[in-house]
């Protein structure tokens, strides 16, 4: 009945081909990393599956008093029954248990047999039975993969159970995160992009940061009818372990007599875990926590902007995840390393995107992650060089509306509206997205130079650069918008030209980027201009 400790379930695709594998066989391909790549997964699915793996990982070497990750099958199914010792049938670790009394994978048991009668509702696929993310008819559609395989269900199980939020009457949401229409988002540092090093690098860690405490660990083992008074209040009635694997709804997979899946739903009158209190914040190795207001990273629509990437890094209003911090042994290496960034946008009703960043993070800024604020080169720094950067971009990205406007309005800057204000918002997109791709880069280009003239001399360079600047990348745009917005034939010359005025005028007033300009060649390519 797919015992997942077993039998090959899982398609995973290494470099001598797709083949499957059982769970202990891919944690033993992961730690070897050889694995290319899931071929069932689905982006969305990533970070819960990734850390479904690491927090299992984690606990089972942490139960055996293990500190070595092993690279071989058998260790890890060994360590994995460690965390079930009640169980020697391997329920916990089955897709298919017929007893409802009885745990199955990530589907908690019933107090009694009868209690099989909630479970009145069906899916019939496994992007059925998944998150919100898939239960639109948007970006993804509904209930097309009715041919699933047993991970495609195995997958839809775990996001389902460890990220979903709330979704209407009496179907709650996880506890970590922030409210029912939260997300749980994920921060980690990562050796590369592949999921071995990533998923070995961060049992690692959680087993050097974790303390030995051996409470529940898996929740779906618990017997769970629905009802307000079995909700379980964290560290008091629930006393986990810091890397709890919980769920949050009723489902049980059934087998149909073509031997394929299908699953029964109920609901409950309150969430498993009673967290709303802590707004998320539970310990979650992955998830930022804004100190200011005591509560969760939530995701908001746009995802990972290079503004907002700042804010969460920077700040003194958050608290870094643990996994944003290096091992013992990153801080003695000199390798460069990957920040990994990935959450869901939820919203009441509907799901507004799936959102991922990679940002490669050199030596110096990785140091500088892990120092304390007062020390030399810390994050104060890198906050203070990013914050100026953005700053700066905002200046040229308001003259370039204000340039924008005036040229939809005929040139005449009193008949600017609304509708000239519409207009120039799809060119400060192009260009916060220019700034948006080499941002990280070019600000670690600026932190790691070591004098201020240097530093000086970097920062002119991105703002003015020929077309890579950002004033040089705005004047083409102003260039481009001038020959695509809509404006009046007769007025489309005067309007160029007040517009470039306007934007030439305020860029180098004392409202814009004055120290930029050398009045003397200032005047030379003034005159330059208007010749051409």
């Amino acid at each position: 009945m797919f015992n997942i400790l077993e039998e090959a379930v899982i398609r995973v695709r290494t470099s001598a081909g797709e083949r499957r594998a059982s769970l202990p066989e891919t944690l033993a391909l992961l730690m070897r990393d050889e694995v290319e790549a899931f071929p069932a997964l689905r982006p969305h699915q990533r970070h819960a599956w990734h850390a479904f793996l690491v927090q299992l990982g984690a606990m089972a070497l942490q139960r055996a008093g293990v500190s070595e990750p092993p690279t071989d099958a058998p260790k890890w199914q060994a360590l994995i029954r460690g965390l079930t010792p009640n169980f020697p049938d391997d329920a916990p670790w089955r897709l298919v248990v017929d007893d409802i009394t009885t745990p199955a994978f990530m589907q908690p048991p019933a107090s009694a047999a009868e209690r099989e009668r909630d479970y009145k509702k069906q899916a019939l696929t496994p992007d059925e039975l998944d998150m919100l993310v898939t239960s639109k008819n948007h970006d993804l559609k509904m209930a097309v993969a009715s041919d699933g395989g047993a991970d495609d269900w195995l997958f839809a199980l775990i996001t389902l159970q460890t990220m979903e939020g709330f979704a209407g009457a009496d179907n709650y949401g996880i506890s970590r995160m922030n409210g029912g229409l939260g997300s749980r988002p994920a921060f980690s540092l990562a050796p590369s992009e592949r999921f071995g090093a990533h998923a070995k690098r961060d049992i690692a860690f959680l087993l050097e940061d974790t303390t030995a405490n051996l409470g529940d660990a898996l929740l779906w083992l618990l017997p769970w009818d629905g009802a307000k008074a079995e909700a379980l209040l964290l560290f008091k009635r629930l006393k986990p372990n810091p890397l709890y694997i919980e769920i949050c709804r009723r489902v049980r997979l059934r087998q149909n007599s073509n031997g394929g899946l299908y699953a029964i739903k109920a609901t409950s009158k309150a969430a498993r875990i009673d967290a709303k209190a802590l707004n998320g914040r539970t310990g979650d190795p992955w998830t930022p926590i804004n100190l200011k207001e005591s509560k969760a990273l939530t995701m908001a629509t746009g995802g990972f902007t290079y503004k907002r990437v700042v804010e969460y890094l920077t700040s003194g209003n958050w608290k870094q995840p643990v996994l944003l911090d290096a091992t013992r042994a990153e801080r003695r290496s000199a390798e460069p390393m990957l920040l990994v960034a990935r959450g869901i946008v939820r919203g009441q009703g509907k799901t507004e995107g799936y959102y991922e960043r990679i940002i490669p993070i050199r030596t110096k800024l990785r140091s500088a992650m892990g120092r304390r604020a007062g020390s030399s080169d810390s994050m104060d720094d890198v906050g203070q060089i990013a914050d100026e950067r953005i700053k700066q971009a905002a200046i040229v990205q308001r003259i370039l509306s204000h340039a924008i406007q005036v040229f939809a309005a005929g040139g005449d800057s009193d008949k600017v509206s609304p509708e000239h204000r519409k207009r120039a918002r799809p060119w400060l997109n192009r260009l916060d997205e220019l700034i948006d791709a080499s941002f990280f880069d070019d600000l670690q280009t600026e932190f790691e130079a070591d004098e201020e003239s240097e530093r000086s001399r970097i920062r002119k360079e991105w703002l003015m650069n020929g077309d890579d600047g950002v004033v040089d990348a705005a004047r083409n745009m102003l260039r481009d918008a001038s020959d695509s917005v809509p404006c009046s034939t007769i007025r489309r010359y005067k309007a160029r030209v007040s517009a470039e005025g306007l934007f030439e005028g305020r860029i180098r007033g004392p409202n814009g980027l004055p120290s930029l300009f050398n009045t003397k060649n200032d005047k030379n390519e003034e005159t330059q201009r208007r010749l051409l």
